[in-house]
């Protein structure tokens, strides 16, 4: 395929192995250097091992997902400068070790978040659930934040009220440790370790958040153009505000104003459709478009939408996103790069946040959530038959570039 088919891996440790993956068909890896703490250098040494580790196993090391910015970057507090630097040594390390596409996010304390990391579809799967008076509830009701009903509409505040006082109090505190515990990365912390974090942010909205994030892309992006990486973000999952932070990566504005804060080619976007998906009105094809030579990562997924506001993991053919559309203007991009001559024309893609199926509904290791074997090998499967008819019925010419065809 045109498209670098990948899978994400969390490591030695995942239950998914590298050897299930090879056989999914993916040929490449995204992961990251999960045990080193977010802004201690990546020495090459760690690098190749992990490298060489995947390199072993018949798979190429794709992209890094993620190189993690630390918090206080986003802040711009405490030893910000030094983690620049941190940050700048990582990527040249990076960059001496092979590895050109670098994912980071923005988002402030949260990366993504859901309410339910189990919701049973009609057919038994399981998938992510983002129910918004259950996490309004949480808001309001447990966590107490000042103001926080201003942040929703009327009548999802009557709900979630509603919803929290049916709850007995033991079905309360419970709610309480589940809402908590999908916080991806801070599973087995306290309510007042959340009211911490986010006092962090108490004087920081959307247009500091941005003026920081512009800060860390001049500091950094010289030294990833100089490295030959290319730095991607993720967008805001789920793509609006949540808890008071602010979210700044959610929007096709969004899109403009990032890379008008840096004209560096190191300054680029991992195009994640189940993300940006989360917000109704985003219209992905064309925000796609608008942006297309930045993309150097993909991540292809849908949602579906409920009439309250809610939100699931669909089938990566289904849901909201217009897949068709968006896997062919992933390839015209990348023809468009090979007629121009770009070295870097190849995207990196990966299927992202499949269902629990099959066997895997009976596994007895737990499963990362989003990231069961089955259910995004269905996906992959998926989209690559979705690629070649594309390819095969538009663009034949081209199958000549596909690394298999």
């Amino acid at each position: 395929m045109l498209m670098e088919e990948s899978f994400r891996w969390f490591g030695p440790n995942d239950p998914v192995s590298l050897q299930t993956i090879r056989q999914t068909g993916a040929t490449g890896v995204v992961t990251s250097l999960h045990q080193i703490p977010y802004g201690v250098v990546w020495t090459e040494e760690d690098i190749m091992e992990r490298k060489t580790m995947i390199e072993r196993a018949g798979l190429t090391w794709s992209a890094v997902e993620s190189l993690p910015v630390h918090e206080n970057i986003k802040t711009r507090t405490g030893n910000y400068e030094e983690l620049y630097e941190n940050y700048r040594i990582s990527l040249r390390n990076l960059g001496r070790c092979g590895l050109r596409v670098i994912t980071y996010n923005f988002m402030p304390v949260l990366d993504w978040i859901r309410t339910d990391l189990n919701y049973e579809l009609e057919d038994g799967s399981r998938t992510l659930f983002f129910n918004r008076t259950k996490f309004a509830a949480f808001d309001i009701c447990i966590l107490g934040r000042k103001d926080a009903e201003a942040d929703y509409a009327p009548e999802i505040v009557e709900r979630a009220k509603r919803y929290f006082n049916g709850l007995t109090r033991e079905e309360a505190k419970q709610f309480e440790l589940d809402i908590v515990d999908n916080f991806p990365g801070f599973k087995g912390v306290t309510l007042d370790d959340v009211k911490a974090m986010l006092s962090r942010y108490a004087d920081i909205g959307r247009a500091e958040l941005k003026a920081n994030h512009k800060a860390f892309l001049n500091a950094v992006c010289p030294a990833a153009e100089e490295a030959g990486c290319q730095l991607v973000i993720h967008p805001d999952d789920p793509p609006f505000a949540l808890l008071g932070l602010p979210r700044i990566f959610s929007t096709a504005q969004d899109i403009t104003e990032l890379l008008a804060m840096d004209d560096s080619p190191a300054n680029g976007i991992c195009f994640c459709t189940g993300s940006f998906s989360g917000r109704a009105e985003n219209d992905l094809v064309p925000m796609f478009k608008s942006c297309a030579d930045r993309v150097g990562f993909v991540h292809l997924r849908s949602t579906e939408h409920t009439p309250e506001g809610n939100f699931y993991e669909a089938n990566h053919l289904e849901g909201v996103v217009d897949m068709y559309g968006m896997v062919k203007a992933v390839i015209e991009e990348q023809i468009r790069r090979i007629e121009s001559g770009r070295q870097d024309w190849r995207i990196v893609m990966r299927p992202d946040h499949g269902h629990v199926i099959a066997n895997d509904l009976n596994a007895t290791a737990p499963i990362t959530p989003g990231y069961s074997a089955l259910g995004r090998m269905k996906g992959l499967a998926e989209l690559r038959g979705l690629e070649y008819g594309i390819l095969r019925s538009l663009y034949p010419q081209y199958l000549k570039y596909c690394n298999r065809a």
